[in-house]
């Protein structure tokens, strides 16, 4: 693929749309590619896909062009650095609540920081081909770190999270975290508590990200300052494209 990658895309404030993959099958992975979308993020945290499906899904989404993140809980080493091994574009991680869980979650990603376990023998180093340095340079350069604020908590520790270094989307996944303010979904006091983190992310100079249902959605909250985007999932563009095909049906 050619152009900017996924990150420099994120850090020069293009505004990119990608969607939830749910499906463990690398047939999905390139018809989204061929589609054209900017990114996707496997579900591995509401979703059946274990280490193995991500193997194909990987290989799938490096042969189609398509960036693939991966979304699963926790800030360790154990799984962000074997999913990233694969070939991923980087990790989305859910219910980060404060700097500390974020630091830990860069330091899973980031070779600089000392505590990777590095080796450019797996599908991101092509297999052996890439030199050590140069593939630690174009890992760190080229990884994408998401932390999602879905957690009441979290809003009162925006700066704290948005300042950590190698961060580069504020991600909010608004379900949980109308569910976490016990407000509604959707709700004009939701709308506020995702204002506060577009404010945070522009004070921090990185990027907001936001999860919508749908694309008539993406230009209100693109006005508002967000630029990264995930609306539905691999299913639910399965689902509308199905229904719209059976409105057509004479009665």
């Amino acid at each position: 693929m050619s152009g900017p990658g996924l990150r420099a895309r994120i850090r020069a404030g293009e505004t990119v749309i990608g969607t939830f993959i749910k499906t463990p099958a690398p047939h999905v992975v390139e018809i989204l590619g061929l589609a054209g979308l900017d990114f996707a993020v496997a579900d591995q945290e509401h979703a059946p896909i274990g280490i193995a499906e991500m193997d194909m899904l990987a290989m799938a989404a490096r042969a189609s062009g398509l960036p693939l993140l991966s979304r699963r809980w926790g800030a360790g080493r154990d799984w962000i650095a074997p999913l990233l091994d694969l070939g991923c574009a980087g990790v989305m991680v859910p219910h980060v609540t404060d700097r500390e869980t974020a630091e830990a979650v860069c330091s899973a990603v980031k070779f600089a920081r000392g505590s990777r376990g590095i080796s450019p023998s797996p599908r991101a180093g092509n297999y052996g081909t890439i030199g050590l340095l140069d593939y630690r340079r174009k890992c760190d350069e080229e990884s994408v770190v998401m932390v999602q604020i879905e957690d009441a908590p979290a809003l009162d520790r925006l700066d704290e999270i948005a300042a950590c270094p190698d961060l580069d989307v504020l991600f909010v996944g608004p379900a949980d975290l109308s569910q976490s303010l016990g407000v509604g979904f959707p709700s004009a006091e939701l709308d506020g508590a995702i204002l506060r983190v577009i404010d945070a992310a522009r004070r921090a100079g990185i990027a907001a990200g936001l999860f919508v249902g749908d694309e008539t959605q993406i230009p209100l909250w693109q006005q508002r300052g967000v630029t990264v985007f995930v609306c539905g999932s691999d299913q639910g563009l399965l689902m509308k494209g199905a229904r719209r095909l059976m409105t057509t049906r004479q009665a």
